[in-house]
This record gives C-alpha cells, sequence and structure tokens, in this order.
C-alpha cells in the first residue's frame, strides 16, 4: 500500500477538496496499522513533508510549518515570522504592527515572539510530490525500526522461530512475522542445507539499533542454542531442579554441555539423556546431528575434567586453582581418545571448565617432575652455592624459587631435618643478596636490550617479563599489543595430525590463559585508545 497517492500529484487541486482531506487521514490511520506504529507520528511525518514541498514552492528562505487538523484534515501552511523592532528580512521577520493586521489575537505579542503568517495552499507538482514522499517514508521507516527494536529488545537471549524468506551472500534472512532478522554465514550450522520457506529456530544474541539492514541477529552456532533446546526439551532444567553450569560446541561436530542437579535425588544427566535418549536425540536433531556429551558437574575440577575427557580413563589430575591449570595425566593407550579428533577433545573440555588442560602420559608426567626437580636443586646450588643435597632437601619440601627462601622465616626452615637456626639465618640472607643483585642486573639488562618506557611500566609487566620479551625483540607496548595470549603461556597445537607443545614468551613466570590475556587487552586499550 503507498503512503499516500495525493503525493504523486494525482489531483493538484486535491488539498482544497474536503473528501480529499479526509482521505488523507485514512491514508495515515492505514499506514499505522499497516506497520504498527502510532498514527500521530504519521500525520507528523505528511506536516513534515508537505512543509518540505512547501519550501520549494514559497523559498527556501522561509521557514514553514504546516498543521493538520486531525479531525477533518484541513491542511494550514503558515510562515514562521519573529516579531522585530525593524524587519530586515520579510522571509523570517515582521514588525509588531504588521503582526497585528495579520491577527487581532498578536496585540498581546512582544518583540522577540514568533507568529504564524498563513500562507495559501497551492499546487503539488512532481518534484514537490515526490519530496514530500521521500520525507515521509523516511519518518516512517525510522518509526518501523524503533518499533521493531522496543518489540525485541526483551526477547534477547531466547530461541526465536521463523520462515526462511531469502539467502543473500550465505547469511539467511528469517521473516518473524512483524520483521525480519538476519543469520549470518558464520553463525550458520557448517553444511548446513537451508533453503527459502523453512521453518528455522534460532537464538537471539543481539537486538541493536541500526540505521539499514536487519536489527535482530540470530545464531545457530552459539553455545546458548544448545542450552536453550535443552531447557525447551527437559522440563526439570526449565523447572529449576537442574542447572545448566557451562557449555561448549564445535558446530554441527561435536558439543558437551555440564550440568548440577539441584535437587539431589536427581539423575542430572539421566534427566537431559530422556528415556531411550530421546530428549536428547530431540536437541541432536535440531542441531543436525551434533554429538553431544552431557558431563555431571562436581565442586573438584579434577571430577569435572575426568568426566569431560569421556571415553578417556584419567589416572589423576594436577589442579592448580590459581592459574586455572589442570595436568591430566593418562597412559598411552588412552592418550589419543582425551585428545580426540583433531585436538577437538580437550579443546572442547577447556571452553566448558575454563581451565588451561595439559594432557600428558606417565612417562612424560614423570619426566617433567624430574627436569623440574633438576632445575629447581641446579638453581639452589648455583646461586646460594649450598652443595647438592641441601639443594635437594628444599626442592623436597615445596620450595620452588630462591623467592619462597627470601620471603620465608627462620621456624619455617627450622622445621626441614638437618637445618640448623644457623643454617636457616645464612640461607635468608644469601637469597636477599641474590635478589638485590638479579635485579640490578635485570635493570641494566633492561636498559640494554631499549625497551620502551610505556612497555617497562605497563602494570603487570615484572622486570624479569621484561628482559624476556626484549630477548624476543618485543620492545615497544604496540608490539605487546598486537600478541595472543597463547603466545605468552604456551600451550598445545595439532600439527600434521600431531599434538605438539608451542613454548610461550612468559610461560616459565607461571602466567595464567587469563592473565595474559587481561595484560594484552590492557595494553590495546592503551595503544588503540584513539
Amino acid at each position: 500500500m503507498g503512503l499516500s497517492p495525493f503525493f504523486f500529484g494525482v489531483n493538484k487541486n486535491m488539498l482544497n477538496k474536503r473528501a480529499d482531506k479526509l482521505e488523507l487521514l485514512r491514508i495515515a490511520e492505514a499506514v499505522a496499522l499497516e506497520k504498527s506504529i502510532d498514527k500521530e507520528l504519521i500525520i507528523n511525518s505528511m506536516e513534515t513533508g508537505i512543509a518540505k514541498a512547501a519550501k520549494s514552492k514559497f523559498g527556501q528562505d522561509n521557514e514553514i510549518q504546516v498543521l493538520i487538523n486531525r479531525d477533518n484534515g484541513d491542511i494550514g501552511i503558515f510562515r514562521k515570522l519573529m516579531i522585530v523592532e525593524k524587519p530586515e528580512n520579510i522571509n523570517v521577520e515582521i514588525s509588531l504592527d504588521e503582526a497585528i493586521k495579520l491577527n487581532e489575537e498578536h496585540s498581546n505579542k512582544k518583540i522577540g515572539d514568533e507568529v504564524l503568517q498563513p500562507l495559501p495552499s497551492f499546487d503539488f507538482g512532481r518534484i514537490a510530490a515526490q519530496t514530500a514522499k521521500q520525507v515521509i517514508s523516511s519518518n516512517v521507516r525510522e518509526a518501523e525500526r524503533e518499533r521493531q527494536y522496543n518489540d525485541f529488545v526483551d526477547k534477547k537471549d531466547s530461541i526465536l522461530s521463523g520462515i526462511v524468506k531469502r539467502l543473500e551472500f550465505g547469511n539467511v534472512i528469517v521473516d518473524l512475522g512483524k520483521t525480519e532478522a538476519i543469520i549470518q554465514k558464520n553463525e550458520m550450522i557448517p553444511r548446513e542445507n537451508i533453503k527459502a520457506g523453512d521453518r528455522i529456530k534460532a537464538y537471539c544474541y543481539d537486538v541493536r539499533r541500526e540505521t539499514r539492514g536487519q536489527q535482530i541477529f540470530l545464531s545457530r552456532a552459539h553455545p546458548k542454542f544448545m542450552e536453550k533446546l535443552f531447557i525447551q526439551e527437559v522440563p526439570e532444567i526449565y523447572d529449576g531442579l537442574i542447572e545448566i553450569k557451562s557449555s561448549a560446541r564445535d558446530p554441527g561436530s561435536r558439543a558437551k554441555i555440564c550440568v548440577k542437579a539441584i535437587d539431589t535425588s536427581l539423575d542430572p544427566v539421566g534427566a537431559c539423556v530422556g528415556m531411550r535418549g530421546s530428549r536428547v536425540q530431540a536437541v541432536v536433531n535440531e542441531l543436525q546431528g551434533e554429538k553431544i556429551d552431557i558431563v555431571n558437574w562436581s565442586e573438584d575440577p579434577a571430577i569435572i575434567v575426568s568426566n569431560a575427557l569421556s571415553p578417556a580413563e584419567v589416572q589423576r589430575v594436577n589442579v592448580d586453582n590459581v592459574l586455572k591449570k589442570l595436568d591430566v595425566i593418562l597412559t598411552e593407550e588412552n592418550l589419543s581418545k582425551a585428545i580426540g579428533r583433531r585436538g577437538q577433545n580437550v579443546r572442547l573440555a577447556t571452553k566448558l571448565m575454563n581451565y588451561e588442560i595439559n594432557i600428558m602420559t606417565d612417562q612424560e608426567d614423570s619426566e617433567r617432575r624430574q627436569i623440574e626437580f633438576k632445575e629447581k636443586t641446579e638453581n639452589f646450588v648455583k646461586n646460594l652455592e649450598l652443595d647438592e643435597t641441601l639443594g635437594q632437601l628444599l626442592v623436597a619440601e615445596g620450595f620452588s624459587s630462591i623467592d619462597d627462601i627470601k620471603d620465608s622465616k627462620v621456624e619455617a626452615l627450622l622445621k626441614i631435618e638437618g637445618i640448623e637456626e644457623d643454617t636457616a639465618k645464612a640461607l635468608i640472607e644469601r637469597a636477599k643478596e641474590f635478589y638485590q643483585k638479579d635485579q640490578e642486573e635485570i635493570s641494566n639488562r633492561i636498559k640494554d636490550l631499549g625497551l620502551e618506557n610505556e612497555l617497562i611500566n605497563h602494570t603487570g609487566l615484572t622486570p624479569g617479563m621484561l628482559v624476556t620479551l626484549g630477548e624476543q625483540k618485543i620492545l615497544k607496548l604496540v608490539d605487546f599489543a598486537d600478541l595472543a595470549s597463547d603466545e605468552l603461556t604456551g600451550g598445545y597445537d595439532i600439527v600434521k595430525g600431531e599434538r605438539v607443545k608451542i613454548k610461550g614468551y612468559l610461560e616459565d613466570f607461571a602466567l595464567s590463559k587469563n592473565e595474559a590475556d587481561e595484560l594484552i587487552m590492557s595494553a590495546r586499550n592503551k595503544v588503540y585508545k584513539d
């Protein structure tokens, strides 16, 4: 339906005809009903459009105001004038005497007030009509988009259902009834066959104001989509008896979801699976055959990771809650199961738990421990001038670094068998001397490497870290900001089908992935703040 036929100049005298005036109000009402927007806004848009068209008739210097009577459709066209003592521009100014001549009611006006001068009605030409139509169309579209936003902003974080209207450059446009939404190409399940006319479900992850294009953004690849499907299929989750703690997806391939029973009498995994797998199968079908591992939640990260790495059988887990790291030890035959195809199983488990997971065999763990023990012993022997036996004894008692000894109390060292008070005091003193000397050497080394002050002063980077970065030719804050967290912390990667350890620049400083992310993001905020 057109916004208003009279804008096309079908009848150039229509503004003067009562029937056409009433038709104008009927058009406004019909458009408001069709677009689900306020009738008053439509009429205001018409007033603005006619005013713009009138300017082309009476001159652009004039300030035109149009008033449409809401009852009978009468259209009044006025020129807005300011009362001044000596008018210089008759298009915008008028004397008080002339204003009173216009209307006796202006006798109570004073200098600086505004008055409206009636203008004669006019015939709409083609250009004027088109101008008015464009203004009205623009205002209506803007109002319609605002209405759409208000209607759907509360539906964010929920599943929406609609009909596939069309496909555009890999993106899917979905008809939701009153409006359209978009599923971008990267938010689709890979290799999913979608065509126009299909009914489709998707997760609404964002609703935002956009000047053009769709405002409602849907996803079928988002982990929350799977969670919402489980809420629909499992009444116990919907009723709050079972809680979804976290989820992770490799869309179209495999997913993991971690669940906790609020009601301890319930089996959360069994409830999610359903009778003969009916509940989980309904979710799998919607996700195009995506395999789903349902993991029972526990307070103990070691238990969760053991469940998450199924079908691999875990021997033991070393947990570091501070650095959020897990060392998972298992047999050689379970190694490939834990890692999964192309590292998929351990990658999903990492996302599920938000812990860094290191998979290793018994032999690798033993070798790692031996290397760490030897390195720590050699550090004590070399820098504190100790014999090897005493160095090994300190490591065995849990002292990992010279800083541990420097910051310890004499009483703590006396608890170690074979260490007397004089020895304990001497150890602490030597540790403090080494620390002081080491800090001086590090400061000199930082100067020699030529690190910029902006990087040196970056919060969170220790002198030792700065030296390591400098040796890797990372000398500026902008260089540091361009790094990824894995480049700092290290990790594992799959190269030609084999799991390979990648050493991070700051791996020796026990930096967690979250800490690395914070360091890099704060650097980016400084570098790219403009």
